[in-house]
């Protein structure tokens, strides 16, 4: 392995950090919903605009209801007591994330991972560039219970590089958003409406940058050195308390975009294992 590629992978690893999105305690006071800055750490989707293209990012984002939300047929509940009844056990969900500036996609974020327990997890990562072809970014990372591990997916046959695990691998379930919307006030709440087949409720308001820094450190910290001092936020949990999509339009440094991420398979907490070499 030489210097060079360690250093790329490194550098590739603090972007990933940059635009995933994983898991966190319900208490993001004790770890922060988006966040880390290992390979497999995350940090919230506010982050990621950071990492769009600038060349792309001169238009308005896509509006924040996306239609793939419905009005809800039936399975009404409060979005209050779903929270506060959301059950603490740790468990595993799949997200997909997509950065946009003006209708273009910039980046996706797919993988599996943990909630409500030490982060780990796998992600795979794709950056692009307006009017080129190929990502200008490919990345697959690992993080399992004592290590991160990395590889350029765009080179066949990379092999994995192993990293230290991040003391910081806190990330985001987006808890802490929803009971900060609801004590907005009654506008932040939108009603029933159907996801993706599940019943979800949306919210949706203004968040300042300044509440983030007692709810989400890692990300209050990003925001604001970009110059960022709020995000408009959409958010869709289901009666179990889960977040099951978030809509967010950040713009930092002059650089507008829009977060998308969807939670989907729920499921009990799975392990995540070192990978085989080669």
């Amino acid at each position: 392995m030489t210097t060079s590629r360690t250093t790329a992978l490194t550098i590739a690893a603090t972007a990933l950090a940059l635009v995933t999105v994983a898991g966190c305690n319900d208490d993001t006071g004790s770890a922060a919903q988006p966040a880390p800055t290992s390979a497999a750490a995350s940090s919230s989707p506010t982050a990621s605009a950071a990492a769009t293209s600038p060349a792309a990012a001169t238009t308005a984002p896509a509006p924040a209801t996306p239609a793939a939300a419905t009005p809800a047929t039936g399975g009404a509940f409060d979005p209050e007591q779903a929270l506060a009844g959301a059950d603490k056990a740790p468990y595993a969900v799949s997200t997909a994330m997509t950065t946009e500036s003006g209708g273009v996609t910039l980046s996706t974020v797919k993988g599996r991972n943990n909630l409500n327990t030490a982060w780990t997890g796998r992600m795979e990562m794709r950056t692009t560039a307006p009017g080129v072809a190929e990502p200008i970014l490919w990345i697959e990372s690992l993080t399992t219970a004592d290590a991160s591990y990395m590889r350029d997916l765009s080179t066949p046959g990379d092999a994995w590089v192993k990293m230290p695990r991040s003391t910081d691998n806190a990330a985001t379930d987006y808890t802490d958003y929803a009971k900060l919307l609801l004590a907005s006030g009654p506008g932040a709440r939108k009603g029933m409406e159907t996801r993706d087949g599940v019943a979800a409720y949306h919210l949706a308001g203004h968040i300042d940058i300044e509440q983030l820094s007692t709810v989400d450190p890692r990300t209050y910290k990003s925001m604001k050195a970009k110059g960022s001092t709020g995000f408009e936020f959409d958010q869709w949990i289901d009666a179990k308390g889960r977040t099951v999509y978030v809509e967010q339009q950040v713009e930092m440094k002059g650089v507008k975009a829009v977060n998308k991420v969807t939670f989907s398979d729920f499921g009990p907490a799975e392990t995540f294992t070192a990978p085989i070499a080669g």
